[in-house]
């Protein structure tokens, strides 16, 4: 190791030599040196490779919130939902009593092709017991996926059969779509929303109002709340399909790559016809994108509380192992102008990740008149000359308050521990059949259903176990509202899908409710 650095010197001193001496190779030379260094030379053993990892988290944390590392394992996780698709069988799942049950298979996938069922368990995985041993989920996922043409033979249990089913699947190609829901929430008004900005969301986006179209669409609400972002450039074709062609979508500007400029390229899928976008304050980055040029060129109302604040665009740089660095290269600025990053202290990220909570304890987030915004944050819309407002984040048209009432501590502890999602997989156990042959369709059972007492009854009961407290009969009393409405969707997104679980979330969305409202006046 001594050879090495030595030898290491002399290579840099030599390139000293060639290349003008700058501050920029001296630093590298520490940089390295001292890695290599602390490896061979330190009290104890030292792992190289998170030594170095830690080294360029440190790095990175002095600059900005957004630039950050990711390990190999963290990078694939990351990058899966953005690049829309994976490996695996095709299902989608949870865990009731250490044993996963299947929700629903994909449509046209390779379990659903094999005669894998909703309500289906799995108990193994190519002779791998996987139920009632405690494994843990991220383990059961790995058995689940692998590369697309491989087998995976699957033990099931089922409803009405005594013996184990085994099925075997044949691993493929699995889309993670973006778009959790597309339906009508009227005769004229459709709504979309939408999970994150990845490869495949502009097409998933385009086909969604391409169908509602059909079903007599006039009116489109875009739900973007809690939409975290992703591509940038997802943001712009979406956008596109509203706002002429040729109009500003978003530009960016920065020190090493300059200024770069998206302009509409003038998408057929909904040049006319009224927009709402509805936005909170998990409403980030791409989500921001689409807001801010929608409502820049007064193409549609944005409805419901200030998102995130987030107008820093991130460079993916892949590095030799897998691990990847994000690092922020640009900011980017709405059609009018606007910059609407929300202020940030360099090396203070955990201040930063703490603005949504502060605006919570000063009530911005349930009264528009706690919100203040100086005049040099002032800009006008391109078409109408409105004011709107930069500097950290999109502050909607029709400001929505975040009702506080509708949730109980007693709700939110119920949710933690699993209580409600357990309740709601057993009930389905035992009845998944019994219901589909009641209500053969989703309005059969949007109309009829009501949940039985016995679940309420058993929840409580669990709640009385697992959860310390005393609770009063007044929340005890809306809790039971809320655990009704939610087991409702739950049984509905179950026995159907996404569509029917929003469907009836939706009814008592305030920010829903108020953009349906502005629509169809």
């Amino acid at each position: 190791m001594k050879k090495f650095v030595v030898l290491l010197s002399l290579i840099f001193s030599v390139a000293s030599g060639v290349l003008a001496q700058n501050d920029f190779e001296a630093q590298m030379r520490k940089l390295v040196i001292s890695t290599l260094t602390i490896s061979e030379h330190y009290v104890d053993t030292v792992n190289t490779e998170k030594l170095v990892e830690d080294a360029i988290r440190g790095m990175l944390e002095k600059l900005d919130p957004h630039s950050q590392y990711s390990t190999a394992e963290q990078t694939k996780k990351l990058n899966e939902p953005l690049q829309g698709s994976f490996d695996g069988i095709g299902i989608q799942f949870n865990i009731l009593d250490d044993t996963l049950m299947v929700i629903q298979t994909v449509t046209n996938g390779p379990s659903e092709k094999a005669g894998v069922m909703a309500g289906d368990m799995i108990l193994s995985v190519n002779d791998t017991t996987i139920s009632g041993v405690k494994m843990a989920q991220d383990d059961i996922v790995k058995r689940l996926r692998g590369p697309r043409g491989t087998k995976a033979r699957l033990g099931l249990k089922r409803e009405g059969i005594d013996e184990t089913i085994y099925i075997d699947v044949t691993r493929d190609k699995i889309p993670m779509n973006s778009v959790d829901a597309a339906f009508m929430l009227t005769s004229e008004t459709g709504l979309i929303r939408f999970s994150n900005f990845a490869m495949t969301t502009h097409q998933e986006v385009v086909d969604a109002i391409a169908k509602l179209r059909e079903q007599g669409m006039t009116n489109l609400i875009l739900d973007v709340t809690q939409n975290g972002g992703g591509y940038l450039q997802a943001a712009a074709q979406i956008a596109s399909e509203f706002i002429p062609k040729g109009e500003m979508i978003v530009y960016t500007k920065g020190r090493a790559y300059g200024n770069q400029e998206f302009k509409s390229l003038g998408g057929d899928a909904f040049q006319k016809g009224k927009v709402a976008v509805l936005v909170d304050e998990y409403s980030a980055s791409a989500a921001e994108i689409l807001a801010g040029a929608i409502q820049d060129h007064d193409r549609g109302l944005v409805v419901g509380r200030r998102t995130f604040g987030k107008g820093l665009v991130q460079r993916p740089v892949n590095l030799p192992d897998g691990s990847m660095i994000r690092l922020t290269i640009s900011k980017y600025y709405t059609p009018s102008g606007r910059c609407i990053q929300k202020p940030y202290e360099k090396g203070k990220e955990k201040e930063y990740r703490m603005d949504v909570i502060n605006r919570f304890n000063n009530g911005e987030l349930t009264n528009a008149d706690s919100i203040h915004f100086p005049d040099s944050l002032k800009f006008l819309t391109l078409k109408k000359g409105r004011t709107v407002y930069g500097g950290g984040g999109i502050m909607p048209d029709y400001f929505v308050p975040l009702d506080t009432t509708k949730n109980t501590n007693l709700y939110r502890q119920i949710v933690a521990k699993r209580i409600l999602v357990d309740a709601n997989l057993r009930y389905l156990a035992k009845n998944r059949t019994k219901i589909k042959e009641k209500y053969p369709t989703f309005e059969d059972y949007k109309k009829k259903f009501k949940v039985p007492e016995v679940i309420i009854s058993n929840i409580f009961a669990d709640a009385e176990k697992q959860i310390k407290g005393d609770f009063s009969a007044e929340e005890k009393e809306k809790t039971t509202g809320l655990l009704r409405q939610m087991l409702r969707a739950l049984i509905a997104r179950d026995l159907w899908d996404m569509n029917e679980y929003f469907a009836i979330i939706y009814e008592d969305d305030d920010i829903v409710n108020k953009a349906l409202q502005l629509l169809e006046e």
